[in-house]
């Protein structure tokens, strides 16, 4: 898969693959006789976890450590357990939060469907 492929496939930018590439965090998996860059499905996943980690607040060298972690297992997880469960805190917030506004969306959407038809709470 060439690199725009796998923006498509990822919603990432081309150039924000290549800075990927440049921080170690991603490879491609090798070069075409034109020497276009081709990806594998494992790369298309590890940039697509990289993007969801970086979405949800992952900075860059907490997502090198998640990776270091999934390219070695062996290593120490004291560090990755600590990124994991303060960003699972987060998610849960966030989570809670978005809970609580979408009881407050359908609450004024079936005021205003009552005052539409005519018939008010």
């Amino acid at each position: 898969m060439r690199i725009g492929e796998v923006s498509k496939a990822t919603g990432l930018k081309i150039e924000t693959i290549r800075f990927y590439e440049t921080e170690g965090l991603t490879t491609c998996d090798r070069r075409s006789d034109s020497n276009y860059r081709l990806y594998g499905q494992a790369q298309v996943d590890r940039l697509s976890f990289i993007k969801r980690a970086r979405d949800l607040g992952f900075t860059l060298e907490q997502v090198r450590g998640l990776l270091e972690l999934t390219d070695d297992p062996r290593g120490s997880c004291v560090e990755i357990d600590t990124i994991v469960v303060a960003h699972l805190a987060e998610v849960d917030r966030k989570l809670a939060a978005l809970q609580t506004l979408r009881k407050e969306l359908v609450e004024r959407l079936e005021c205003c469907v009552g005052l539409s038809t005519g018939k008010s709470r």
